[in-house]
């Protein structure tokens, strides 16, 4: 009998001039990036934070503290790499991930296929494991007035099958 369990998390950057801006393990060009003590990912955040919550497991500032010097510009395909063995220790698997990008510009859209990829690859799991969609807040609140960049995640893990 497989063991459900559901996990969410929630992520804003700021956005500034003068910072790359990496997001779903890509780097986008944009003249904004996202300001944050690792490379501020904000979708693989999310993600991260989205499964260990539904593994009772904390949260990615409990295991990678923004804090700690080691962490300071790291690839947050590392963290979620990283992630993913903890996951897997503690005897669960990834069922599947939903996840949400609010950001007013650029465009992510063209981006999710590549995304998808890569997540997926650093997550050794199927794309279709991975769900992303990207709105915008009609140029309302910080993310409308290009300010920041936000992200949601639900993610389903299961009791690994022995």
């Amino acid at each position: 009998m497989n063991n459900f369990r559901i996990g969410f998390g929630y992520d804003v950057h700021q956005l500034q001039e003068g910072y790359e801006f990496w997001l779903g393990g890509i780097k986008l060009a944009h003249e904004k990036g996202a300001v944050g003590h690792s490379d501020a990912d904000v979708l693989i955040h999310v993600i991260c934070d989205a499964i260990l919550g539904a593994a009772d497991l904390r949260d990615i500032g409990f295991h990678f503290s923004d804090t700690d010097p080691q962490y300071k510009g790291i690839d947050s395909k590392i963290l979620l790499k990283e992630v993913m063995k903890l996951l897997r220790n503690n005897g669960y698997e990834l069922g599947n991930i939903d996840t949400t990008i609010c950001l007013q510009q650029p465009k992510v859209n063209p981006h999710i296929p590549l995304m998808k990829q890569c997540l997926a690859d650093v997550m050794e799991v199927k794309t279709s494991q991975i769900s992303i969609k990207a709105t915008t807040t009609e140029k309302l609140g910080f993310v409308g007035r290009e300010e920041g960049v936000s992200a949601y995640c639900v993610a389903l893990i299961q009791t690994k099958e022995n």
